[in-house]
């Protein structure tokens, strides 16, 4: 170990060399790369040439009773059908590009509206990597040559220039994706990489249905907070956030139903020359009602008897009889002795 050390402090000086070997291994390594991909891009878009070609060649046939009789053929007729024929084949590939490029378009949308996918996938919309720089240069361009439609008549070369283009952004697209699952959070920090979970963390309380509205809106909050400076979100990715964010629990309704038995004639006594008692009045037969009519209204309950009257009848006449009746007060007389 001491001869280490002094080797290191007599030949300190060989560290700047070294450091500028180092480099120029790293750029030898990078110009690979780029080698590879683009040479990986030339393939690919060969094959999709070759597949497009092998598409044309494979055209729709005429059914033999659909075509013209044979008499008095014109070169005018062959001419035309064979101008229909192309316009069919450019419609057809015309319909199949346009089914790829949204496609791509659509895969690319999820990593751009998905805050969840942004964090998971932060290299998909840094435009600083190289691969997605690529990408999006290539998106542009295929955007740009698009047509206004299937229907669209296009010359043979702006057609394989579109052709071209989408094949490009496909390939594109491919290799930005595969690099940026490989990457994932790589770049970052640990400080940096510590705030991307805690970012993920709050994210799942923030669109939790069964969290309260206080808590998805302080989840939410802090999901800004740690993701400020890190990663760029976009404003449809913010408004797609809030959305999930601002879920409400819908009106909760119950019904509550009320059921009145109602007596039969049987549960009723009869009379009190049957029994010897008094029984409530057996109550008349229900005629049957239908099942959409009103409901019956509650009979009001029986009133409570009422306490002997201490007023005097109408028409009485002061002095009342001393026997008289009722609870009215009286002069009380007394029988006279016989002698």
């Amino acid at each position: 170990m001491q001869a280490f050390w002094e080797f290191a402090g007599n030949f300190w000086w060989l560290v700047f060399p070294l450091m500028g070997v180092l480099g120029m291994v790293g750029n030898a390594w990078e110009r690979g790369a780029r080698m590879r991909h683009k040479r990986r891009l030339e393939v690919m878009h060969a094959k999709a040439e070759l597949k497009a070609a092998q598409a044309a060649a494979r055209g729709k046939a005429v059914p033999a009773a659909s075509l013209p009789p044979i008499t008095a053929p014109t070169a005018t007729a062959a001419s035309s059908q064979g101008a229909s024929a192309s316009r069919e084949t450019q419609v057809t590939q015309l319909e199949r590009l346009f089914a790829t490029h949204d496609a791509v378009t659509a895969r690319w949308l999820e990593y751009e509206l998905d805050v969840a996918k942004i964090i998971a996938f932060p290299a998909m919309s840094d435009g600083r990597q190289p691969l997605t720089a690529a990408f999006l240069r290539a998106k542009r361009i295929a955007d740009g040559l698009r047509p206004a439609s299937a229907k669209a008549r296009l010359p043979k070369e702006q057609l394989a220039e579109y052709r071209n283009a989408v094949a490009d952004f496909e390939v594109a697209f491919d290799v930005a994706e595969r690099d940026a699952r490989r990457l994932r959070d790589s770049t970052f920090t640990d400080d940096e990489r510590k705030r991307l979970d805690t970012a993920k963390k709050l994210l799942t309380v923030a669109i939790d249905e069964a969290a309260t509205p206080a808590e998805r809106q302080l989840a939410y909050r802090r999901v800004r907070e740690e993701l400020d400076g890190l990663l760029s979100i976009s404003d449809e990715a913010i408004e797609v956030l809030e959305k999930k964010v601002m879920l409400e629990l819908g009106p909760v309704t119950s019904s509550t139903t009320v059921t009145v038995p109602t007596p039969t004639p049987d549960a009723a006594d009869a009379s009190p020359g049957a029994s010897g008692r008094v029984g409530p009045a057996a109550a008349p037969p229900r005629a049957e009602t239908p099942a959409t009519a009103a409901p019956e209204l509650i009979a009001d309950p029986l009133p409570a008897p009422k306490r002997p009257s201490t007023t005097p009848p109408p028409g009485a006449t002061w002095p009342v009889p001393s026997r008289g009746h009722g609870d009215a007060p009286g002069r009380v007389t007394h029988p006279k002795p016989h002698r």
